[in-house]
């Protein structure tokens, strides 16, 4: 079938904007959609012209299985292909499409006998079933070489976490019984992914057997302490670790008490990161205590929003006094008071360090049960009580698929709203029910309205990606209800009030920044944009905050929403007014 010339002057185009280099080819961000193997040509006439090909970027183009084989054929003549970099390139596909896809190109790099040193799929929502399509390649021969693998963002849930942990584990073997020392994996990125106890107990297996790692980063995971401990197991085989992120999952004391053992057994960290993970004072003395004598290179430590209070911030400063490489200590949003940061600043500062390492912004203020020395025993009381829940619910995944297939309802305990809202957990959503929030709602006074509202809407929402199927129910009901009411109260002011609404909306949703630096999105987006899509299915929204939401939506924006979700949400919002 002959081109049109206006189609092939477009392709030329094209190919002179590709970047072509000595050593790879990136086609990243081009946003091309490539469904059958005449659309693939673009990329195989590139890749043909690259002598060297070490790494190929896909990023952000969206591949279907026709183009896929013919791109996997391509690299079939590509042994020295080093670096898969295939970020976000299932936008729009279908779930069944993506096992397929996968399963084509990593039989291109096997029979090309490629041996690879990196493999990026963040922000791919393929989740279980497309490790199902990555497992063959994962444990073939050229993922023997692996060094640095990312999967941040890719739903892959506690199946996925525990396929992709048994792919690593043969490959690690299947290395060793060809005659290599096994996987050497430095580097592994698996944020976002909703592993939770079970999936990060499976892959501390992994970390225990290769002894490699230098950067572990598995931030927004679900762990709870049991998931911690097993990961800080893992974590100690391996030495050489240089950069440890477990941000926004609750460690509690007892995870820290854990972790702080691992730590012990890793002097050569540089980046630590336990943000948001409820440590509490007990913790970060647990923290501290361990950082204190040895880990000489630390250059960064993350400890924000963890609820530490004064004693806790002291004896982590003191901890890090001798260390003279620091370049950040982020201690934001804990509970020292004024004249406490003003302490804990002067201690950094007697070590011999520049204030200017050191964040302390949206400090909340003094716990008073730290004033009156209670702190220790009231968060024994609530450790005690969250790792109750966490037993609960690992007793509900004892049966070893972990999935939210009829899963058994999660023990209801007494909870208030503003326990429910201090850790939004789903045990403490069903325990306060969904009358108790929307009763809450409705006496809030106008003038705090939005500013009440809205967080509690998100910490509803988040729950919507719960493992526990009478979680996500509730999370969903209770969100659409709180939506309503929301909208409700906008609708009964004049147009002003409805566009601070439709802000306020956008802000929680992390679609634009908020100028008011003191609110952090700590909530799970994926679990809102989810309760965002029912509400929309519900008819909830007016029409011209459907259109909003899709102009914000469309924008290309900093945060990594799950492609599917976006997608699914943005088809069933109005077309944009022309």
């Amino acid at each position: 079938m002959p081109v049109a010339m206006n189609d092939l002057d477009d392709v030329v185009l094209r190919l002179a904007a590709t970047r072509v280099e000595s050593s790879g080819v990136s086609f990243q961000g081009k946003g091309l959609k490539l469904d059958s193997e005449d659309d693939a040509k673009e990329v195989l006439e590139a890749m043909s012209k690259c002598s060297d090909l070490t790494f190929l970027n896909l990023e952000g183009n969206t591949l279907g299985v026709e183009a896929s084989k013919a791109i996997a054929k391509g690299l079939e003549t590509h042994p020295e292909l080093k670096r898969a970099l295939w970020k976000d390139m299932f936008t729009g596909r279908m779930k069944t499409e993506i096992p397929k896809a996968l399963q084509a190109l990593g039989t291109g790099l096997m029979t090309a006998q490629a041996r690879l040193i990196e493999l990026d799929l963040s922000d791919n929502a393929f989740g279980p079933i497309g490790v199902e399509g990555l497992a063959t390649l994962l444990r073939s021969p050229p993922c023997y070489s692996l060094q640095e693998l990312r999967l941040n963002n890719n739903g892959l849930g506690i199946s996925g976490g525990k396929m992709l942990a048994k792919a690593l584990l043969d490959c690690h073997k299947n290395a060793q019984a060809a005659g290599e020392k096994g996987l050497g994996l430095r580097v592994f990125i698996a944020g976002r992914n909703r592993l939770e106890n079970e999936g990060a107990t499976a892959l501390a297996e992994v970390f225990k057997a290769v002894g490699t790692l230098e950067e572990v980063a598995m931030p927004q995971n679900g762990i709870y302490h049991v998931g911690i401990t097993a990961l800080s197991e893992g974590l100690r085989q391996n030495p050489n670790l240089r950069i440890l992120n477990l941000n926004d999952n609750t460690l509690t004391a007892r995870g820290a008490a854990a972790i702080s053992k691992a730590l012990l057994f890793l002097p050569g960290l540089r980046h630590l990161n336990f943000g948001d993970c409820l440590l509490k004072t007990k913790g970060a003395q647990f923290i501290a205590e361990a950082l204190t004598e040895k880990h000489t290179q630390l250059e960064e430590v993350y400890l924000s929003c963890n609820e530490i209070g004064l004693s806790g911030g002291l004896a982590v400063v003191n901890a890090l006094a001798n260390k003279k490489n620091l370049k950040k200590v982020d201690l934001d949003g804990n509970q020292f008071g004024d004249e406490g940061c003003e302490q804990i600043c002067e201690v950094l500062q007697g070590s011999g360090h520049q204030e200017d390492i050191l964040s302390l912004e949206d400090d909340e203020g003094v716990d008073e049960d730290e004033v009156s020395g209670d702190e220790n025993e009231n968060e024994e009381e609530e450790d005690e009580e969250e790792e109750e829940d966490e037993d609960d619910k690992d007793e509900d995944n004892a049966d070893g698929h972990g999935e939210v297939q009829a899963p058994p309802p999660i023990p209801v305990q007494q909870c208030t709203v503003r326990q429910f809202l201090e850790t939004p957990t789903g045990e403490r959503l069903l325990a306060v029910t969904s009358e108790k929030l929307l009763q809450e709602a409705k006496y809030l006074s106008d003038d705090c309205y939005l500013e009440k509202m809205l967080p509690m809407l998100m910490k509803v929402s988040s729950l919507s990606t719960h493992s526990n199927a009478n979680v996500q129910q509730v999370a969903l009901k209770t969100s659409e209800a709180l939506s309503r009411h929301l909208y409700g109260w906008a609708s009964q002011g004049d147009s002003f009030r409805s566009a601070l609404t439709n802000n306020a909306l956008l802000v929680h949703l992390g679609l634009i920044k908020s100028e008011d630096k003191a609110l952090k999105v700590t909530w799970n987006l994926d679990g809102c944009l989810i309760a965002l899509e029912h509400s929309i299915k519900q008819n909830v929204f007016p029409e011209s905050t459907q259109h909003l939401l899709r102009f914000f939506l469309e924008r290309p924006n900093s945060l990594a929403i799950l492609p599917v979700t976006k997608q699914r949400i943005l088809s069933i919002l109005p077309k944009s007014i022309a």
